[in-house]
């Protein structure tokens, strides 16, 4: 079903989709040696469960911890060589498990495959999403079994819109594998008892709409709603708003209007968690941009450097400005190609000197375009401004915590700005910062 109804504010920047799209889904080699961080989800970071010189399979449970976190596992078999702090992708060192790779695949199950999903209750399926390490996979990575245990919702939302340029991951998983993530929906429809199921796409993703409508012609219970491509409609909030007409109000949270929203990654990962007994040991990154030879989507074991990812695209080319994890919109530079790739990353953007659109000498002419693209109904330029002078008081006023740093306000400054950064740097002050 096409919809016309959309939400507030957002832009429309070029996709760049074709570099990636299309070509044959392929899988990653592994590399002789991964990096699994041990904060890989929003939360707490994982206890680690090894120390160096333990011998580890893949699948085993490596780290593991309480409250507002999930386990991370070895994606390879092979020797524990060191715990320790290593490059992370928010750009902060973090402590990570570092194995070397003995190239055997030898598996550990620590969840047994159940043929017969649908005898499960509630508790089991969450206790299998949980201890698979399930986080959301469209970057946010938010714990899967803490989102799913909310009690009944009125409408569940499958997010396949894959609204930042450039990525084209969850564009080729459902090309490939578009009926796990359809059962994937299905037992969360069985945690969430929504009375209406929907997996929402864009319109410019022709060929994975006429998939999921040849896959849904004869299941009632889910529907396809197919909306006009805007940037960031994959954020929850503004998908909510696009599906329903509801608004989340200002601090709140999708439970709040009667939904609940999962990536349609995500989906799939909780089909191979409760049938296969599958936790995350590997996912699908678009490798890509102008500074890649050979863009494509691959197939990644958690914890392979960029570097090595990279190379399996045929590499960096021309005057690379800089590497993103993630899209250009909402995705962070990274200093260090020896970064890990973990559960969240959904790309690997390289761009040259030609997409540079940075300025040297960044200022406001009170222009007032930030205010109007804003999907939020927020204040960037003000934010900027009291980010800049540490004024907590007055970020607090004007909502800053509401921002999703989706990065409209910087895409459409004509002054150049640096407006995410300021407002990523004035969040962090507010949550240190007693009220």
């Amino acid at each position: 079903m096409l919809r016309k109804q959309t939400f507030w504010g957002g832009v429309h920047p070029a996709g760049r989709k074709e570099l990636s799209s299309g070509a044959p889904l392929e899988d990653c080699p592994p590399p002789r040696e991964v990096v699994i961080p041990l904060l890989q989800h929003i939360g707490k970071p994982c206890t680690p469960l090894v120390k160096a010189g333990d011998h580890v399979d893949m699948g085993q449970k490596i780290g593991d911890g309480e409250g507002l976190c999930v386990p991370v596992h070895a994606s390879v078999s092979g020797t524990v060589k060191a715990v320790e702090p290593r490059s992370h992708p928010s750009g902060q060192p973090h402590l990570a498990v570092v194995i070397e790779n003995d190239f055997q695949n030898t598996y550990h199950s620590a969840v047994p495959p159940c043929a017969d999903t649908d005898a499960l209750d509630a508790d089991a399926l969450i206790r299998r999403i949980r201890e698979a390490g399930l986080v959301g996979m469209g970057g946010a990575t938010f714990p899967t079994d803490i989102k799913a245990n909310i009690g009944k919702v009125e409408t569940l939302i499958a997010n396949a819109c894959e609204c930042e340029p450039y990525i084209t991951a969850d564009d080729a998983l459902l090309y490939t594998d578009a009926d796990r993530a359809i059962r994937g929906l299905r037992l969360l429809r069985q945690l969430l008892k929504p009375r209406r199921t929907v997996i929402a796409i864009e319109d410019n993703k022709e060929r994975a709409v006429s998939i999921l409508t040849d896959k849904l012609k004869q299941q009632d219970e889910v529907e396809l709603v197919v909306l006009p491509t805007r940037y960031p409609q994959g954020a929850e909030k503004q998908l909510i708003q696009a599906v329903t007409g509801r608004q989340v109000p200002s601090g709140g949270f999708p439970k709040d209007v009667g939904c609940a929203v999962f990536n349609i990654a995500t989906c799939a990962s909780v089909c191979r968690a409760v049938a296969d007994g599958e936790p995350i040991l590997r996912r699908i990154v678009t490798i890509t941009g102008h500074g890649i030879k050979e863009p494509k989507n691959l197939i990644v074991p958690i914890g392979t450097p960029f570097a090595h990812a990279i190379e399996a695209a045929g590499g960096l080319q021309g005057d690379v400005w800089k590497v993103i994890a993630g899209g250009p919109m909402m995705g962070r530079s990274q200093a260090d190609l020896s970064t890990p790739v973990i559960k969240g990353t959904n790309a690997i953007v390289a761009l040259t000197n030609a997409d540079d659109l940075e300025s040297p000498h960044p200022s406001c002419i009170r222009c007032g375009r930030c205010v109007s693209v804003c999907p939020m109904g927020l204040q960037p330029l003000y934010l900027y401004r009291f980010s800049r002078c540490r004024d907590v008081g007055m970020l607090r006023q004007y909502s800053i915590l509401d921002c999703v740093e989706c990065g409209c306000c910087a895409y459409t400054c004509p002054g150049k700005l640096p407006i995410v950064a300021a407002i990523r740097e004035g969040k962090q002050r507010v949550r240190e910062e007693p009220s």
